[in-house]
């Protein structure tokens, strides 16, 4: 018996890995609103979109988005986009073909438009992920979309 219980035996007594001495990075549910309401002043002197990191773990950052007015579509070639809409409406197009597409700064390509891509409706605590690569743009419809998301490095593969 004590010879079958061995190899348990053996693994509860290993070391353990020590545990990060850090607590994790968090903002609470009234400082994100508190955040939100400042973006929403900040954004009355015209602007159509506002980006505030809120937690962050080194590289990894999970932001804000705020915005006003529709950007320009996008293709993140080596990042996938995770958001949660966490307050207005919108539309989310993903996929097609982007038109006129350029670099326009490293990890960013934006064209003109995107053609023959899918159409969805956005509301708060709807959850998206655009994988690395795919063209995509927000349109926004009653005033405003705020989005909480985050940049996930394409994996190796």
């Amino acid at each position: 018996m004590m010879r079958r219980l061995a190899p348990l035996l053996a693994v509860l007594a290993a070391p353990v890995a020590a545990a990060p001495t850090a607590p994790a990075d968090m903002a609470s549910g009234t400082e994100v609103r508190r955040i939100v309401a400042e973006m929403a002043e900040t954004m009355r002197d015209g602007r159509g979109f506002l980006y505030r990191p809120l937690v962050r773990d080194g590289e990894t950052v999970a932001a804000l988005e705020y915005w006003k007015a529709p950007g320009r579509p996008a293709v993140h070639p080596d990042e996938a986009e995770y958001a949660i809409v966490i307050e207005g409406a919108g539309t989310l197009v993903s996929g097609g073909t982007m038109a006129d597409a350029k670099t326009t700064q490293p990890g960013l390509v934006e064209g003109s438009r995107i053609d023959g891509g899918t159409t969805r409706t956005l509301g708060p605590g709807d959850v998206l992920l655009v994988p690395a690569g795919v063209p995509h743009w927000f349109g926004i419809t009653g005033g405003k979309l705020v989005l909480l998301g985050m940049k996930l490095p394409r994996r190796g593969g």
